[in-house]
This record gives structure tokens, C-alpha cells and sequence, in this order.
């Protein structure tokens, strides 16, 4: 980012605002909404910290983008399970998301060299399939301090992990298709990626002639 400052600050808003988020999926102030808010922080505060640990043991020192990165992870991986979980699991998710979303960033810009300069993929995509994939695990009311709010009638935790993988796919696949469709459209009716010199001078000048700094 060009303002880590201002990152930050984002940051911060973005937390505090997916308690609504999350929270604010119960449609009501109850239980199932305060625990929704305490699982979302619990992951958050995880992932940040599990993000700063990789960074730290790899680099030898953290970074705060790093930890701001770790924290939209954790919050986008509980999201999926946030109304089925219990503190423990969201624990177990949010650290397991710094860690897991650390390497999917690694391998995204590094080995196959794509330029996914907000990290969405690695952290909202990976996050996101692995957060649906554990809500089939940490839902189950038999794991002890680690348990949620318990499965459906008739479930247990492998029929409801066999729903989650079918729906991981399912997303995967429509996801995968409406938005080939729609980018080779944008190509087609405008320009979907510019050229060499526009990257080099930057999009501010090229497509609206002004600057953020004039320094």
C-alpha cells in the first residue's frame, strides 16, 4: 500500500464493522448474535497473529501489513461459520487461517507469478472454502471446549462435511464460470487490462489525469 497508515485505519473500521456483519445475520440481539460477535473477534485476533508468527519466522521480523492481512483472513474464514461454532473452534479456525492463507499468498504470487495485488483469492477465496469447510467440524456439540452449536437432525459430522465440500464446489464452479463470462465481456466492450506504459505511470494518470501526492 502506498499509505500504511491509512491502511491501518481501514483496517480497524473493516473489524469493527464485520461484527455487523456476522452478528448481524441473526436478525435479532440474542445469544446467537453475541456468540457470532465473539467468534468473528476471536478468529480476527487469531489470524493476526498467526499471520505475524509466519512472517516473523520466515523474515525475522513481523510487519503490520502483515497483521492487518492475518485479521481480514481470520474474519473471512469464521464468516461462513460464525452462527455455528463455539469460541474454541473459532480459535482453532482463525490461527489455522493465518497460516494457511499465509502460504496460499505465497504460492499465488510467487510460484505462479499471478499479480493479485489485494491478496483476494489467498485470503477471502482460500479463507473462505476453508472457513465453509470447518463450520461441518466445529459445529458438532461433542468436541468439548472446542464444540459449537451442534448439528441438524438426522446430520453428524460426516454427512455435514459432505455438504460443505458440495457446496465449496458448487460455489467454485459458478464462480469460476459467471466471472470468465463476464471478464471476457469487459474485454470485449472496453479495455480489461492496459498497457505496458499505463502500469508503469500508474492508472491516476492515465485513466484520470490527476495525482494523490504531488510531491
Amino acid at each position: 500500500p502506498h499509505n500504511l497508515t491509512m491502511s491501518v485505519t481501514g483496517a480497524g473500521m473493516l473489524w469493527v464493522g464485520w461484527f455487523g456483519f456476522n452478528a448481524g445475520s441473526a436478525l435479532a440481539a440474542n445469544g446467537d448474535a453475541g456468540m457470532a460477535m465473539l467468534v468473528t473477534h476471536i478468529s480476527a485476533a487469531a489470524g493476526s497473529l498467526a499471520w505475524m508468527m509466519m512472517e516473523w519466522v520466515k523474515y525475522g521480523k513481523p510487519s503490520v501489513l502483515g497483521i492487518v492481512t492475518g485479521m481480514v483472513a481470520g474474519l473471512g474464514t469464521i464468516t461462513p461459520a460464525s452462527g455455528f461454532v463455539g469460541p474454541g473452534g473459532a480459535l482453532i479456525i482463525g490461527f489455522s487461517a493465518g497460516i494457511i492463507c499465509y502460504y496460499a499468498t505465497q504460492a499465488i504470487k510467487q510460484r505462479f507469478k499471478i499479480d493479485d495485488s489485494l491478496d483476494v483469492f489467498p485470503v477471502h477465496g482460500v479463507g473462505g472454502m476453508l472457513g465453509t469447510f470447518y463450520a461441518g467440524i466445529f459445529a458438532s456439540d461433542a468436541l468439548g471446549v472446542f464444540s459449537g452449536q451442534g448439528y441438524n437432525e438426522g446430520m453428524n459430522m460426516a454427512s455435514q462435511l459432505q455438504v460443505q465440500v458440495i457446496g465449496i464446489a458448487a460455489t467454485f464452479i459458478y464462480t469460476a464460470i459467471v466471472t470468465l463470462v463476464l471478464l471476457k465481456l469487459v474485454d470485449k466492450l472496453l479495455v480489461l487490462r492496459i498497457d505496458d506504459e499505463g502500469e508503469t505511470r500508474g492508472l491516476d494518470l492515465t485513466e484520470h489525469d490527476e495525482r494523490g501526492y504531488d510531491l
